[in-house]
């Protein structure tokens, strides 16, 4: 589904329901991004503009991410916002195959553009502890504060209504 659709928080009821390991591409480069080295900084040139991240660079970052954690001790893996592309889809394919796994089921989530400028632009998201909240329908208890930890929420980057709109239309 597009960027901002809701498959992070169906992939969640998912990876709860079904005990998975939850992959989240978007959130697997957001901390690479907040960790500075040169493979945040080409991931952060791609996603401050709103654009996709080349399907390379993609798997590279979450290749690295899954050879660095033990996914496949849970009931399996939800991917969330991977694959995007046929490139990525046949990648994961092979590096699936490679190890004796495979796909089991795809979702496409389809939602209004409308709805989803609405949705992202009102997400707010904590510096601290990187929870999310929406102002108007999942707002935190004192207005721009973190119920969690209590640092203060921003609005990212890529949730600014003019980066969305070029998101959906590059997608």
């Amino acid at each position: 589904g597009p960027p901002g659709s809701g498959k992070g928080t169906q992939a969640m009821k998912l990876k709860e329901k079904y005990n998975l390991a939850h992959i989240s591409t978007g959130d697997i480069f957001r901390a690479v991004i907040a960790t500075p080295s040169d493979l945040g900084n080409e991931l952060r040139s791609y996603m401050d503009q709103g654009q996709l991240v080349p399907d390379e660079l993609t798997f590279r970052v979450l290749a690295s991410y899954i050879d660095g954690h033990d996914l496949l001790k849970s009931g399996g893996i939800i991917f969330d916002g991977f694959p995007r592309t046929i490139p990525q889809a046949e990648a994961l394919d092979a590096a699936l195959k490679a190890i004796g796994e495979s796909v089991d089921y795809a979702i496409n989530v389809e939602v209004p553009d409308e709805n989803i400028i609405n949705r992202m632009s009102g997400r707010r998201a904590c510096i601290g502890c990187g929870a999310t909240y929406h102002i108007k329908y999942n707002p935190t208890k004192a207005e721009g504060i973190c119920d969690t930890c209590g640092e203060a929420l921003v609005l990212r980057d890529d949730d600014k209504p003019e980066t969305v709109k070029n998101r959906l239309s590059v997608y």
